[in-house]
């Protein structure tokens, strides 16, 4: 099935053994007071696919909780997963996310009371999702907070003054230090990794709510000298930000409104998450027919540097990122490959009747519609579209 999305997104839908379920779903669909357009003669990937027209899910939509409010460069909107989860698994099912990113499939699996895991190859993301999968209360981050001393000593790289004030970059750099420190020790704990969680969203951004001075946006830091020629450009010299004080407040606005319900339905799926940090391709930890559901969106082709645009998050939890292995495919034809050895991990893992949402786009203005290419390579791994 291919849903299409009116931001030129799309949505292939496999399963081991196709059933009529979702279509029906998809077809009686009417939320947003929308009638689903079903296609039977379009073609996909050199296949007739039925495929459905309609607004699936939208920013008219209810606001997804608050803890999604972490920012990671091409992530999707929490009500793409909520729409697959409540249909396609009853609580207790297994949802898995291959290319989890931020962690929005998983962190949403688990508010539905799911049982979530993931994979990514970058580090960071492990390091993004698993405290909110257990956030600390708080008066825990408030505590651990005044327990921190931010004026340290502690290296600090002189060229990073084109980000912050003197006394921000001090106490940015005493944290570092003490969080690395807790980690070299095997001391880290669930409230230092929400502290250095928050901290990681708190680096860049543009607005007074970020350590930095005005920079992009917060899921994609500049180059040192690129940041030097927008000081000039607006004239700015950074202002001191506290950043214990911007963790709590980021902290009270992440989970502020956290309900006991809610809390108690996270402990209760959130802390039996399997997050992997590795190539999906290969999932050995993962066992033949446990998986219920995969909702996930790969790297484009040649789209996003998630290297380059996380360097400042790597240099603040110590991450040598020539070690991770970043893959960025420049062919279609390696794309493809590569999806195809996805997909067919994917069937491996994926229990009979189980199904995977696999979001994709089309890339260079239009010239490329990837879901032709997931189409053909769900094919090839056996699997039903």
């Amino acid at each position: 099935m291919v849903l299409n999305i009116p931001s030129s997104r799309r949505v292939e839908c496999f399963g081991k053994n196709s059933t009529g379920i979702l279509c029906e779903e998809l077809r009686s669909f009417r939320q947003f007071n929308g009638v689903t357009k079903l296609d039977t003669t379009s073609t996909v990937g050199g296949q007739k696919i039925p495929t459905f027209t309609n607004e699936f899910w939208t920013s008219k939509q209810r606001a997804a909780n608050r803890l999604h409010e972490i920012s990671y460069r091409a992530c999707f909107k929490p009500q793409l997963p909520r729409f697959f989860v409540e249909r396609l698994t009853k609580p207790g099912d297994l949802v898995f996310d291959p290319f989890m990113g931020r962690g929005t499939t998983l962190l949403e699996a688990a508010l539905l009371g799911r049982v979530p895991s993931g994979c990514d190859a970058n580090p960071l993301c492990q390091k993004l999702i698993a405290p909110r999968l257990n956030p600390p209360t708080i008066l825990e981050v408030q505590e651990r907070l005044a327990e921190i001393d931010f004026y340290a000593v502690a290296k600090m790289p002189k060229d990073l003054l084109a980000f912050y004030h003197p006394q921000t970059l001090q106490q940015i750099c005493a944290l570092r230090s003490y969080l690395l420190g807790r980690e070299k020790s095997h001391l880290l704990d669930a409230v230092d990794g929400w502290i250095q969680m928050v901290a990681l969203n708190r680096l860049t951004g543009h607005s007074p709510g970020f350590f930095s001075v005005y920079t992009l946006p917060p899921n994609q830091a500049v180059s040192i000298e690129s940041q030097l020629r927008i000081n000039k450009r607006l004239g700015q010299t950074p202002e001191f930000r506290s950043v214990p004080d911007l963790i709590l407040a980021k902290t009270k606005s992440l989970i502020g409104n956290l309900s006991e319900a809610e809390r108690k339905i996270l402990r209760g799926s959130g802390t039996d998450a399997e997050i992997l940090v590795r190539s999906c391709e290969r999932l050995p930890e993962i066992s033949d027919d446990s998986i219920d559901l995969v909702v996930t969106s790969p790297p484009f082709l040649n789209v996003v540097d998630y290297a380059s645009d996380n360097w400042l998050r790597n240099w603040f939890v110590g991450l040598d990122e020539n070690t991770v292995q970043f893959v960025i495919h420049k062919k279609l034809a390696d794309w493809e490959a590569s999806m195809e050895r996805v997909l067919l991990e994917l069937r491996r893992i994926l229990r009979p009747g189980g199904w995977i949402a696999f979001e994709v786009g089309e890339i260079q203005r239009g010239k490329i519609q990837l879901e032709d290419s997931v189409i053909s390579a769900g094919k090839a791994a056996g699997l039903v579209p």
